[in-house]
């Protein structure tokens, strides 16, 4: 995939600037929706920084990106509630399943995975959100009846 062209973001940092580097990624990956390796040697050459040191802090920080989220960014919540209920299974069912593991998005480009440490609804334990969208007791049966349900959907569009 080709990065977009990341100059009208660049651009509005000061360059040679590094306290602009954390807002810099994150903007780019808003736009973007990851850091593409072209976008971190970009920004390495803005900021006058060797693109290993921009690496380096984007990977520090678990908020940034290095692959395009799939069509179906599935979400694992890991908070206190839903630990208590066994999200860890559903978690490990999901990695079986779309054999991808957090981080990762499956080879089709239509799942990824990601854990978080809260989704806010813990009444809802154990919780699997994807694209925003509660899904409630997920259980590993739960979870990956719907990643079938989702792969239906994304055969019929």
């Amino acid at each position: 995939m080709i990065a977009p062209d990341i100059d009208p973001i660049v651009t509005k940092y000061q360059p040679g600037r590094r306290d602009g580097l954390i807002p810099l990624l994150q903007e780019v990956q808003d736009a973007c929706g990851y850091l593409s390796r072209e976008s971190v040697i970009r920004i390495g050459q803005h900021l006058r920084l060797p693109a290993s040191k921009v690496y380096g802090v984007a990977t520090f920080y678990n908020q940034f990106r290095f692959q395009p989220l799939g069509r179906f960014h599935v979400q694992v919540c890991r908070g206190t509630a839903c630990h208590v209920k066994k999200s860890t299974q559903t978690l490990e069912a999901l990695q079986r399943t779309l054999a991808i593991k957090p981080g990762q998005t499956t080879r089709d480009g239509l799942f990824s995975l990601e854990v978080v440490a809260c989704l806010g609804a813990c009444g809802l334990a154990p919780l699997v959100a994807v694209n925003g969208e509660f899904h409630a007791g997920a259980t590993p049966d739960v979870a990956n009846r719907l990643v079938r349900i989702l792969r239906k959907e994304a055969k019929v569009k």
